[in-house]
């Protein structure tokens, strides 16, 4: 996993090695710098995704000029330090594009969420702009948006796979994104300027399906009055994605075998061989393998298709992806409805807390049903509960909170504390000190179990 680069700036040679050293140790790299030339200069190579930024720097120690030297850091996010918790000063530094002020001393947790948010704004930002170089849209149509590890991994096998030709199946749950991982990488493949054409296995009646992709000729069955192309002959030079493949009737994998083992095909009714150039993208939401063991899949066609896998994973299993998919989303539906779109946090709240059996799609669909109705432009609770009127301040059901009467003792105690620690943090407005005076914790006592329970 790539790290996140970090440069810290700041005149105190014993502040910067302990912050560095903190934030080495919650796996930033970081660079450090004593003065604003310094910065400059560190700067160079190094492509930082933050600055952390004291306000009183040498040679002038002027928080004017440190202010104004915050361009010389292209667009960055740039976090202000002060020994001085003045409120004007804050004001200032985020009037002038800082996107946050913290005072020394530092709390260590509060530098954490500060410098994490940022990191987010940033590579959400760079991922949106490459979609854009790309000719892509920013819906993240082409792209599998994510900060998770599992997300991470599977970006990089895109980006590696991506402009060879070799057979890729994609498997995972539905609605995590499998044609979204296909299609990117048709984009960012050498076939990019052909056609991605998708076929739906199980959507095609059996006895359509091989029509539908091999095409047919005049006089083949009762109602071919003329030639006709198949998506195979569609899909020539491009890329051939087969959406749940797993569906595919076993009359028709031997068909398939052949295009792939020859790169020939012979269309209904005709005698003329075709041969076809294209890269076949697979995917699916079933155990091929157990399909193999029970002989509804055939296995030399499994190997065929399984050049390289990817496997996606649920939202659940990669929950903290979920404020950066909302914000890809809410950035494409600003661009379509050209409005100002945003959520309030008890609204980011409610979307985090989700179980979202749905994965993906679902959570897409459920943004866009909110926002469709939200006549200010400011998503909050209050439109989320004409959609969804039984739903609580903070979110029913969340992951993991329903208890289950088939649940062991553990899995219900667990969800009894998250219930215990939502409610106490809705009813605190989000004071962990006080939330954990009320629960009757020590406030890292209460820390560690949000941290645990991935609230």
């Amino acid at each position: 996993m790539t790290q996140n680069k970090i440069l810290l700036v700041d005149d105190e040679p014993a502040f910067r090695e302990l912050a560095s050293r903190w934030l080495a140790g919650q796996d930033y790299q970081v660079r450090t710098a004593g003065s604003l030339e310094e910065a400059r200069q560190a700067m160079v190579g190094f492509d930082a995704d933050l600055v952390l930024l004291d306000l009183s720097m040498p040679p002038h120690f002027d928080p004017q000029i440190t202010l104004e030297s915050m361009v010389d850091f292209e667009g960055r996010p740039v976090i202000i330090i002060t020994g001085h918790a003045d409120r004007d000063l804050a004001l200032k530094a985020v009037s002038l594009g800082a996107w946050d002020f913290i005072a020394k001393p530092i709390d260590p947790e509060m530098l954490a969420v500060v410098v994490r948010r940022a990191i987010t704004k940033t590579t959400l930002e760079r991922e949106l702009n490459q979609l854009k170089k790309a000719g892509q849209s920013a819906s993240g149509a082409a792209a599998y948006i994510g900060h998770s590890a599992s997300s991470q991994k599977v970006r990089a096998l895109i980006e590696r796979i991506a402009p060879t030709d070799v057979r890729v199946l994609v498997t995972g749950p539905s609605g995590t994104g499998k044609e979204v991982i296909s299609r990117t990488l048709h984009e960012l493949s050498h076939r990019s300027k052909a056609p991605f054409v998708s076929v739906h296995c199980g959507a095609i009646p059996d006895e359509l399906l091989e029509s539908e992709l091999f095409g047919y000729v005049k006089g083949a069955f009762t109602g071919a009055e003329k030639d006709k192309e198949g998506l195979l002959s569609l899909a020539n030079g491009g890329t051939l994605f087969l959406d749940e493949i797993g569906e595919m009737p076993l009359t028709m994998q031997v068909k398939m075998l052949r295009v792939l083992q020859e790169g020939t095909f012979y269309p209904v009714g005709g005698r003329e061989q075709k041969h076809i150039d294209v890269r076949v993208i697979s995917a699916t939401n079933a155990d091929l393998v157990e399909k193999v063991r029970e002989g509804s899949f055939r296995e030399d066609l499994y190997y065929r298709i399984k050049g390289v896998n990817i496997e996606t994973q649920s939202l659940a299993e990669r929950h903290e992806d979920v404020p950066v998919l909302l914000q890809a989303f809410l950035a494409n539906l600003r661009e379509k409805q050209d409005k100002t779109l945003q959520l309030s946090a008890e609204a980011m709240q409610w979307f985090r807390q989700q179980a979202w059996p749905g994965n993906v799609r679902e959570l897409k669909n459920a943004l866009e049903s909110v926002a469709s109705i939200c006549p200010a432009g400011h998503i909050t609770m209050d439109d989320i509960h004409l959609l969804y009127p039984s739903t609580g301040a903070y979110a029913a059901p969340a992951i993991g909170t329903t208890p289950d009467s088939d649940a062991t003792l553990d899995e219900q105690v667990r969800a009894l504390e998250i219930r215990l620690i939502q409610k106490a943090l809705a009813t605190t407005q989000e004071n962990r000190t006080q939330a954990a005076k009320q629960l009757g914790l020590s406030r890292q006592g209460l820390i560690k179990k949000i941290e645990r329970y991935g609230l």
